[in-house]
């Protein structure tokens, strides 16, 4: 689960993170008064769930058309430095209940309802700082760099040597010289090197306490008197924890999902939605990758990643494979499905009761195998709905991509 930028910085502050000043506004009106309280010089931020918001283009929802700056220097963006409060609300204004596009959006950008006006800050230097989960190391560990700013990804593909990884051993835990060794990498001085070593230990014991996943500033900032702050915050969250956080989850902006995706959660589906045409029902993520994989190999391109669990019943199955055809680029469907815990035959009738209320107009192709497959081939069989029935993945894989307008 991802959250919003001001709603990182504040469970980072809370942690001890130093991060500047804001007020959350969602309406022009409100930032006179946020403006009266930061300073004449503010920084105009809309609030969505993508990077590149400095880079990106605001259109108007109803026209698509470009929006203006209001002092005509180009298109509006998504990060603004404004000078007076009529400024900052013209700002505001033109950026609420419009579209922010960015490189992480596409090309459908997203609404913006919320925006963060920040206090202007007198920058010395910028930095990135990350802590994230290192599979390959299978350890936390700590990411930073002197060039904080720019796309990190760029960085370490064309400049490896300007990243420094710091990984947390799980045995020792998170010790203070982790921060001062940062803090001598990112070639501070030495009356920073204490405050750096907190804040480094601050996103730790943030990160630890609120089941992160990430926690990503960028830029850290070094200011022209000489603090430290965490100028830009992103954070996400392992999902399978949030039972223990109901803080955290209490954050969660609907709005910035996928709808499909918000509607399989309520029943309790892993869905992610893809850009392929062929609707993709299978029970457990292992199955579920080798499925989308077999598709690609022969031909075709997944429109889902679908996992319905092991332990499903027919009526999750029958909300999977509905929310699947909800999908209107779906052109054709995959059900493959292992009965273990799930009988095959619970399956057959979960599909059958979609099909017959979703009125399916697509090719569908099941493919069973596990306990009770022969009762559940019967039930497809029997159910006077034209099911193909498939003997094995290649054969099932062959079948959808042909069915989908593919080989």
């Amino acid at each position: 689960m991802n959250i919003h930028e001001y709603q990182a910085k504040a469970l980072l502050e809370r942690h001890g993170v130093p991060v500047p000043r804001g007020r959350v506004v969602r309406a022009a009106a409100d930032v006179p008064a946020a403006v009266a309280e930061l300073g004449p010089t503010v920084v105009v931020k809309a609030q969505i769930h993508a990077g590149g918001r400095g880079k990106g283009t605001f259109r108007d929802a109803e026209t698509g058309k470009a929006i203006a700056r209001p002092d005509g220097k180009g298109d509006l963006g998504g990060v603004v430095v404004a000078r007076g409060a009529d400024a900052a609300a013209e700002i505001v204004r033109r950026m609420l209940g419009n579209v922010l596009v960015t490189r992480q959006t596409g090309a459908e950008g997203r609404c913006v309802e919320t925006v963060l006006v920040s206090e202007g800050i007198d920058i010395a230097r910028e930095f990135y700082l990350a802590l994230l989960v290192d599979r390959g190391l299978e350890r936390l560990a700590f990411i930073a760099s002197r060039e904080g700013g720019t796309e990190i990804e760029e960085v370490a593909s064309t400049r490896p040597a300007a990243i420094v990884r710091v990984p947390i051993d799980p045995r020792v835990g998170f010790s203070p010289w982790i921060g001062r060794k940062i803090a001598a990498d990112l070639g501070l001085k030495p009356p920073l090197v204490v405050a750096a070593s907190k804040l480094v230990g601050s996103l730790h014991q943030a990160f630890v306490g609120l089941d992160a996943s990430l926690v990503e500033v960028n830029p850290l900032v070094e200011t022209s008197d000489g603090r430290l702050l965490a100028l830009d915050a992103k954070m996400s969250f392992d999902d399978s924890a949030l039972w223990r956080q109901p803080e955290v989850r209490e954050l969660r902006d609907t709005a910035e999902e996928a709808p499909l995706e918000v509607e399989a959660s309520r029943h309790g589906l892993n869905y992610v939605k893809l850009d392929g045409n062929i609707g993709c029902m299978v029970n457990g993520a292992g199955l579920a990758m080798a499925t989308m994989d077999i598709i690609q190999h022969h031909g075709g391109a997944p429109a889902n990643f679908l996992d319905v669990g092991g332990g499903a019943t027919a009526e999750m199955v029958t909300n999977g494979f509905r929310i699947l055809l909800s999908d209107r680029g779906v052109r054709a469907v995959l059900i493959n499905i292992f009965g273990g815990i799930m009988r095959c035959d619970i399956v057959a009738e979960g599909v059958v009761a979609a099909a017959r209320q979703a009125q399916v107009a697509v090719p569908v192709v099941v493919r069973l195998e596990g306990t009770n497959v022969e009762r559940g081939r019967a039930i497809l069989l029997e159910s006077g709905l034209q099911f193909e029935v498939a003997d094995g993945m290649a054969d099932a894989a062959r079948r959808a991509v042909a069915a989908a307008g593919g080989h």
